[in-house]
């Protein structure tokens, strides 16, 4: 995040999005918003420009009759129409003057993308708390409830975000999956992971593994099981291709290892929660840790 936009002010809790400007043949503002955005109709760009929602670095509004001048950066707060509301709430756990720690829902997204913006884990507690500066410090699919950090003080990001890089995290998950006859457990699943198709959704290939979990059998019932994930990298989708490709889906996966294309259903969340977290805090040399609240129940 530059620091133009930790300087910029949040609306609705909502933060400015960042657009640099290249050389090209656009007389106005204007013109190059409603040409790189077609998306956004020439009307809804001037729309937001006469109620103040296009923007300079200094936080000025920039208006429809601007000049365009390449190789700056404009910001712009970004609009939903007709957000879907999302029916359930985060549980705030710990709040300190350096973290944040929260047990998030199943389908509330972290941070705001796509359809998601109001109802996003991130947006909503800034909302709540008024601390505008809130970063998360890791992701969490939207599929998958439990444990959040968020981070308070800008200045401090880059120390908690260097614990995820450099896999001074420990982090435990938990999962509702198909219980297999024979396969000896626990055991470390080793792949490589790709993007596949469509892109969103990930697959093991051949070569290098560049992915690890690490499973463990909980309990099993009939033919379920819980078990115990602890991802030893942090690639998107890990546990729930690994656990795919084991012969093991998770209950209520949509993605894997097949795609499901019919409407999301809140009764049926995908059985994987982010159950613990835990390090050493590198500002206050603290051991932390952290647990979610949240149950998932065996068929």
């Amino acid at each position: 995040m530059s620091e133009a936009n930790q300087r910029l002010p949040t609306r609705n809790g909502v933060g400015p999005s960042c657009v640099g400007l290249p050389a090209g043949p656009w007389a106005t503002v204007l013109d190059f918003f409603a040409d790189r955005f077609p998306d956004v109709s020439r009307a809804t760009w001037l729309q937001r420009m006469a109620e103040g929602l296009l923007i300079d670095e200094a936080g000025a509004p920039v208006h429809s009759h601007a000049a365009y001048r390449p190789h700056t950066r404009l910001y712009y707060y970004r609009e939903v129409p007709s957000e879907a509301p999302i029916p359930f709430e985060a549980e705030i756990l710990f709040q300190d003057d350096h973290l944040l720690a929260v047990d998030k829902p199943h389908f509330l997204p972290m941070v705001p993308g796509g359809r998601y913006l109001q109802h996003t884990l991130l947006v909503r507690l800034k909302q709540q708390l008024g601390i505008d500066t809130l970063v998360p410090l890791h992701r969490i699919d939207r599929e998958t409830a439990g444990m959040a950090l968020f981070g308070i003080r800008p200045e401090e990001r880059d120390a908690y975000h260097a614990l995820f890089r450099e896999r001074a995290v420990h982090k435990h998950y938990e999962a509702i999956a198909a219980w297999r006859e024979g396969l000896e457990l626990p055991l470390v699943r080793r792949s490589r992971m790709v993007e596949g198709t469509p892109f969103f959704r990930l697959q093991e290939v051949e070569g290098t593994p560049n992915s690890q979990t690490l499973v463990e059998l909980v309990e099993q019932r009939g033919d379920w099981a819980r078990y115990r994930l602890s991802p030893l990298t942090g690639r998107r989708h890990q546990l729930r291709v690994h656990m795919a490709g084991l012969g093991l889906p998770i209950r209520y996966d949509r993605f894997y290892p097949e795609l499901d294309n019919s409407p999301e259903d809140h009764a049926r969340p995908l059985q994987l929660l982010a159950r613990a977290i835990g390090f050493t805090d590198p500002v206050t040399g603290q051991a932390r840790h952290f647990e979610s609240r949240r149950r998932l129940a065996l068929p």
